[in-house]
């Protein structure tokens, strides 16, 4: 029989919850600080942030198997490998590349039927809020920012988000563009393609509204004018696995409903905290 990682250290969060939702928490032995999904994986050692990491305390758990994420993390990733260690680092970017890594993780840990499962409950609820959003009677164009200053948008997995839960990207090109400093966006060039709706979730902070209202210009876009500025929390949109898939896509399915005027099926309304605002 394979002997498959008993000891696994996870520097981001999706990795985490996808173990959780595999049955394969137990082997989680380290977490990044920023994990907050499920609530009771904040219980496990912290060991590292985001872009850096406590080296002594990533050893101390002994981890057969340390998990990663992006180029970000590709400092870390040397430095551990030089100690000794192993580790495999995940890219993905898009849906696809998601469940893609939904199912490497199961393979990784010996349980690929529980990962084929997972990934076939995660797409059946795409295809529901897909199916949904074809009721709208127009898809809302919609400004999606990752970051405030300077701004940046089109993160891929969102916009690929945005478009199943029935809106249509006002940058829909941002998305080709791996590095966060490539999808900077000039906000001058906002006013003239009229976003109906403008989605925030900054990472780590909480979205100012009056920020984004005061940005010359601004004021005459459709977005404004009628008060559609909301934001998602960064845990449920901005960390590429099921969260995104589940939450957070059902969160902007709720927001672009609201916009459309159509009642949202209650069947696909999101299950945590929403914008107070689309309460209006």
């Amino acid at each position: 029989m394979a002997d498959f990682p008993r000891r696994i250290a996870c520097l981001t969060e999706e990795t985490v919850e996808t173990l959780y939702l595999l049955g394969e928490q137990d082997r989680i032995v380290g977490v990044s600080g920023y994990t907050a999904r499920p609530p009771e994986a904040r219980k496990k050692p912290k060991i590292s942030a985001f872009i850096t990491a406590k080296f002594d305390k990533i050893l101390a758990v002994e981890p057969d198997l340390v998990l990663a994420f992006s180029d970000l993390q590709a400092d870390i990733v040397r430095e551990l490998m030089l100690r000794g260690v192993t580790v495999f680092a995940f890219n993905e970017r898009s849906i696809a590349e998601i469940l893609d890594m939904i199912l490497v993780l199961a393979r990784i840990v010996g349980v690929e039927a529980k990962g084929l499962a997972l990934v076939a409950e995660l797409n059946a609820g795409l295809h529901r809020i897909r199916a949904s959003a074809a009721r709208f009677p127009h898809r809302p164009r919609v400004l999606f920012e990752e970051w405030k200053d300077p701004l940046i948008s089109g993160i891929r997995w969102v916009e690929e988000l945005i478009e199943i839960a029935g809106g249509d990207p006002v940058f829909p090109l941002l998305r080709h563009h791996q590095d966060a400093k490539n999808r900077i966006v000039d906000p001058a060039t906002v006013p003239p393609l009229d976003p109906e709706v403008i989605i925030a979730s900054w990472c780590g902070m909480k979205v100012a509204k009056q920020h984004i209202k005061a940005r010359h210009g601004w004021d005459q876009t459709a977005a404004v004018r009628n008060h559609h500025i909301y934001e998602i929390k960064s845990t449920y949109i901005l960390q590429p696995g099921p969260a995104a898939l589940t939450e957070g896509v059902l969160q902007l399915h709720s927001i672009l409903a609201h916009v459309a005027g159509v009642p949202p099926d209650p069947s696909l309304l999101p299950r945590e905290r929403l914008d107070p605002d689309l309460r209006r």
